[in-house]
């Protein structure tokens, strides 16, 4: 398939590979801000293959990783309502919540429904005028476009009876979030290009600059990957720091701005809780008050809920790259992808849960590379 195989040419990914040991002459750490990377990677073994100066290190670009436990707990509450059809994409199901997950609720009666598109719910709505129908508006700036359409859509159709229950997070703040700590390890970022796709890179070369640190924008496939840190090792050993673009195929600097106007017209920007991360200042987005009746939060009076996370898990200095999933005590015994506890073991994007599915936690673990 055209702009997929020739992105896993295992050739191609070895001489990349190759020029970054030729490149490189000191460590190196570079974070791979999303979790489609991180399970590309683990897959295909690509950080067991690089130099050793190289450590990858996993960051929070996993939504539903970062959707925070309050916001979990507000689902369920909502969810087990007898009047309510819940919809949500798949991977939140089994994202643990204080007592139980999503899945629980569904076993106990509650109508949970896995959706594909929050148009999806929209029309769930249009059938089911008698119910409440909420749909879980998780995401980056990727799914936003779309949970937005969702809500101008009920509107237009006259429905009263749709709402969303918003956790949507972005990008730019959490690098500023991360490198601004005391503890931060990162000295290059492998930006999200799905991300960019939607709203270009425009924001970057600001961070790049203030805090000396390259980004590269890439892609998804071992090739991508394997350039994206190629581009960000050039830059370190010259000491430059920019934002670059390796994924011009779908990225350009401004981006997609119908979709940016779409996100203008339904969010404001907010502060945000991020799961194992903690409040970022204006890092995300809510309804907008002309959409006010679309917020589920308000409409079911949810309020404040206090929630307690796992004190084994270690999900927030894992997705704040300081450390990896096999340094969990936790990893592939307390916490599997049955019995998780924390986002990160059962997210499809999860960095717990790409170690698990390709056996890194597992004593005879071989490397299988480019398969």
């Amino acid at each position: 398939m055209k702009y997929v195989t020739e992105y896993r040419d295992a050739e191609l990914v070895q001489s990349t590979l190759r020029e970054i040991g030729r490149v490189v002459t000191r460590p190196w750490v570079i974070m791979e801000i999303c979790g489609g990377q991180t399970h590309s990677i683990v897959r295909h073994g690509l950080d067991q293959l690089l130099p050793p100066e190289i450590e990858l290190v996993h960051g929070p670009g996993c939504p539903v990783c970062v959707t925070p436990l309050e916001l979990i707990d507000k689902a369920l509450n909502i969810a087990a309502r007898p009047n309510v059809i819940f919809a949500s994409y798949g991977d939140m199901l089994r994202v643990p919540g204080s007592g139980r997950d999503l899945f629980a609720v569904r076993a106990d009666g509650g109508d949970v429904r896995v959706v594909y598109s929050p148009l999806d719910a929209v029309k769930i709505a249009q059938a089911n005028p008698d119910k409440e129908v909420v749909f879980f508006a998780i995401g980056f700036e990727t799914t936003a476009p779309a949970n937005a359409m969702s809500v101008l859509q009920a509107r237009s159709l006259g429905l009263t009876n749709y709402s969303v229950l918003v956790s949507h997070v972005c990008v730019p703040p959490a690098m500023h979030a991360i490198l601004s700590s005391p503890h931060n390890r990162v000295q290059g970022f492998l930006a999200a290009g799905h991300v960019n796709a939607v709203m270009g890179y425009w924001q970057y070369p600001a961070i790049a600059a203030r805090y000396h640190v390259p980004i590269v924008v890439t892609g998804f496939e071992p090739l991508d990957v394997a350039t994206g840190i190629l581009a960000v090792v050039r830059q370190l050993e010259e000491g430059r720091a920019a934002a670059e673009n390796a994924y011009g195929r779908a990225v350009t600097y401004e981006g997609n701005r119908p979709a940016q106007q779409v996100i203008e017209q339904v969010f404001e920007v907010r502060d945000r809780q991020w799961r194992g991360v903690g409040p970022i200042p204006a890092s995300g987005w809510g309804l907008r008050p002309a959409f006010a009746a679309f917020d589920a939060e308000t409409r079911f009076d949810v309020g404040e809920i206090h929630t307690q996370e796992s004190p084994v898990c270690i999900a927030g200095q894992i997705l704040q790259g300081l450390k990896k999933p096999h340094d969990c005590p936790a990893f592939g015994t307390e916490c599997t992808p049955e019995s998780p506890l924390g986002a990160t073991m059962v997210s499809s994007e999860g960095a717990c849960a790409a170690y698990y599915r390709y056996g890194r936690h597992l004593e005879n673990y071989e490397l299988g590379v480019m398969n």
